[in-house]
């Protein structure tokens, strides 16, 4: 009868920079980034506070640190920092180091990571993006941001501001042939573009095969995000998302926002629903005011000290 080995292994996690072997600096030092990894609704992002750091090539430092196994790990980069206008600014740039206009998601980790950091004290913050001022109310108990409430702005289904290369005169509904069809998309403008494809089975829904296909395809010049939305009963939205630059996430708040209003113009749901993804669910409202309004948490995942240099260094073999 063979005999039985027995093999225990007691795991204890690395701090990210032993990962690799950096090069010192003549004086002996390496800079370092530090930054801190959020999520909301599974959508995760590293974040890096300017306000206390520098990042020379925030493009590069996004494709290294979002790399799964041999980085962070991460949807993106964000970048918090000061704003001449409003009260903070935020630049987000995705996993493939290009730069996006916005960010639901992380509009809801800024608001929590400003205020408990204690770089405001204000519950009402605005913020500066390459789509316009965005405006966060949060919700405090004994010191601690529950959850973020943010006014994504008006959306635009103009063709021209997605944009998309279709017929103004046909509406946002615009048909697309791909290599499983044609396709009727909904395309609308949250700051950033979206197309909206309504399918009867969102968890088996050809995301890896159609969502590239149509982020890249010509009548997107921009190209675009694509959301697949099953609509689960009138306040009740499932959805997964291929995010422009990234893939597949667990969560898109701008693409949450899109959904809804992509319904509710094709007469499919009611102004207020609950928005259903991989990561979890946020509460979206287009208002009588004409904005779209996304309620939903945001969290502390764990923080690190990052090398500036991080492209050029390699893990231990």
């Amino acid at each position: 009868m063979p005999r039985l080995l027995h093999f225990w292994c007691i795991y204890a996690p690395l701090p990210v920079q032993s990962m690799y072997t950096v090069p010192c600096e003549p004086g002996g030092e390496v800079r370092r980034v530090h930054f801190t990894k959020m999520q909301g609704t599974g959508n995760d992002y590293v974040y890096v506070d300017l306000f206390s750091e520098h990042v020379k090539d925030p493009a590069a430092l996004a494709v290294q640190m979002a790399k799964p196994s041999f980085g962070v790990g991460a949807d993106g980069l964000v970048l918090i920092g000061p704003s001449e206008s409003e009260d903070f600014s935020m630049r987000i740039f995705n996993a493939d180091g290009s730069e996006g206009e916005m960010c639901g998601n992380a509009c809801r980790c800024i608001g929590k990571y400003v205020y408990e950091r204690g770089l405001t004290d204000r519950t009402d913050i605005r913020l500066e993006t390459k789509a316009g001022r965005r405006v966060l109310h949060l919700t405090v108990s004994d010191g601690r941001v529950s959850s973020v409430r943010v006014n994504m702005g008006r959306p635009d289904l103009r063709p021209g501001a997605v944009p998309v290369l279709a017929d103004a005169a046909g509406g946002p509904n615009v048909r697309l042939m791909t290599s499983e069809g044609e396709k009727c998309l909904t395309c609308v403008s949250m700051g950033n573009p979206h197309a909206v494809l309504f399918v009867e089975n969102v968890e088996h829904a050809p995301v890896s095969r159609l969502g590239p296909e149509i982020e890249h395809h010509a009548m997107f010049p921009a190209r675009t995000n694509v959301e697949f939305v099953r609509i689960v009963d009138r306040q009740h939205l499932a959805m997964r998302v291929w995010e422009r630059g990234s893939g597949e996430t667990l969560a898109c708040g701008t693409g949450a926002c899109a959904a809804l209003v992509a319904a509710v113009t094709n007469g499919l749901a009611d102004r207020t629903a609950d928005v259903s993804l991989l990561g979890g669910t946020i509460r979206v409202s287009w208002e009588a005011d004409g904005c779209v309004y996304q309620d939903g948490p945001a969290a502390f995942v764990f923080e690190g000290d990052w090398p500036e240099e991080g492209e050029s260094y390699v893990p231990h073999q």
